[in-house]
């Protein structure tokens, strides 16, 4: 197993649903996560600055260093004794911007790099979204882009790349109160309206075409209509839910990102500040862009 001495991986946040594609349509954004890790001979070390210091483990219990571990027993690789980690965060945490994805992606690739693992890219993707549950952020997280996400019939995930059009440009509306994901999932019913679910259909479909293309704000709007979750979500989050009404009752394409409390809208470099000026100072307002490589790894005389 051949092994280098230190790598860094370079992972972006993602938005998921985009409104109507529950679990199956992802974007990848320009906000960055940094990883530098090394294998040691010594006990685990986690230096963490940005989001999640002081507060994330800093030991053997670190999502990454978890991650990491499964990665060399996927491989069938032997343990590494110990592993350092200096983490630079930047997507916040329990927000609905893919942090935990981009931590589960950034694990594998630094072990498949550090410890010289086989793991293809699809063994890669696989372990990704196993780990984290669903395919849809883990798929822009690594490979960027606008990706349609899916399970098949034996379990493994599946992804498109798509290319977003030059003019689409994100808007993010960070609050400062956080939602775990699993406590917005817990809030959505076992069963849905066939209409729902047919509607819901369409404007993921038509979301595709839009974003692929030349995008009209009018046809984003539409696009964006939701009816599997944002509703049924709305109680664990009031603040986006009203946020996101406003914005669309102003014609402006605003979806939850992910399962919250985030706020993303679909905006042009035209209508970024008429889009701000909806906002109050809950709010951090973040323009970003489409990310197109997805997550980069990078080695120490490459930097």
């Amino acid at each position: 197993m051949a092994t280098i001495p230190s790598v860094v991986v370079r992972v972006p946040a993602t938005s998921a649903n985009l409104g109507p594609g529950f679990d199956s349509l992802g974007l990848a954004l320009t906000l960055y996560d940094e990883v530098e890790a090394a294998l040691a001979d010594g006990p685990v070390e986690v230096h963490v600055d940005g989001e999640g210091a002081g507060e994330l483990d800093t030991g053997e219990g670190h999502l990454i260093v978890r991650v990491m571990r499964a990665a060399f027993d996927r491989a069938g690789a032997p343990q590494p004794k110990g592993v350092r980690l200096r983490c630079h965060n930047r997507i916040p945490h329990a927000r609905g911007l893919g942090s935990s994805s981009a931590a589960i992606c950034a694990g594998i690739l630094a072990a498949r790099a550090l410890g010289g693992l086989d793991l293809p890219d699809d063994e890669v993707y696989a372990l990704a979204a196993e780990i984290e549950g669903h395919p849809d952020n883990v798929a822009p997280c690594l490979f960027g882009g606008l990706t349609i996400a899916w399970t098949d019939m034996s379990g493994l995930p599946g992804k498109l790349v798509l290319s977003p059009h030059e003019s689409v440009h994100p808007l993010v509306f960070v609050p400062r109160t956080r939602l775990s994901t699993e406590e917005a999932r817990g809030l959505l019913p076992k069963d849905v309206p066939h209409a729902d679910a047919a509607a819901n259909a369409g404007r993921a479909a038509l979301l595709v075409a839009a974003l692929t293309q030349r995008p009209d704000s009018r046809v984003l709007l539409t696009a964006t209509e939701d009816r599997l979750h944002q509703a049924y979500r709305a109680p664990a989050m009031p603040q986006t839910a009203d946020l996101v009404e406003r914005l669309r009752v102003a014609g402006m394409p605003a979806v939850v990102s992910g399962a919250g409390p985030t706020v993303l809208v679909f905006g042009t470099a035209d209508t970024r500040d008429s889009i701000a000026s909806e906002v109050g100072s809950d709010w951090h307002i973040q323009p970003l862009n489409v990310d197109r490589s997805g997550a980069l790894v990078q080695f120490p005389e490459t930097r």
